[in-house]
């Protein structure tokens, strides 16, 4: 099934997104510190629970999850950013970029498992299209 490959793909985006929340989490500066210092671990709490919900989806498939961070960097399109301060505006950016990325991924798992009758694969990617719609929303309405 096509998709299993990009359950992996996905699986590995949540461990680097929850790496690379943590360090926006950390380092982020500016007037507007605590509301995005809050949103971004309300984010990487929400991944971390999904990254535990896609590997038991695998387990549920008779498939291994890849469960090592050498595994997630090969597999994950998620760019990396090295510690430094980071602004509010630079930290919101990067954080609409990676959701972007991350819904456009979960409407093509979703829409290919639709295609091959996975329908436990179709709910519970609905549900995470709809979680980036609603952030990349949030995103948008706080860097105006």
């Amino acid at each position: 099934m096509k998709h299993i490959e990009l359950l992996q793909k996905y699986l590995s985006n949540l461990a680097v997104l929850n790496v690379k929340f943590h360090n926006i989490h950390w380092n982020v500066v500016g007037s507007q510190f605590m509301q995005v210092h809050n949103f971004t671990e309300e984010i990487y709490d929400k991944l971390f629970e999904n990254l535990d919900e896609v590997a038991e989806l695998l387990k549920m498939k008779n498939e291994t999850p890849l469960s090592t961070m050498a595994e997630y960097l090969e597999k994950s399109n998620i760019e990396e950013i090295k510690a430094k301060d980071l602004s509010i505006k630079e930290s919101l950016e990067i954080v609409k970029k990676d959701m972007e990325l991350m819904k456009e991924l979960a409407t093509d798992i979703r829409n290919i498992a639709d295609e091959e009758g996975d329908f436990e694969t179709v709910a519970i990617f609905e549900d995470y299209v709809a979680y980036y719609s609603k952030n990349i929303w949030f995103v948008n309405s706080m860097l105006k």
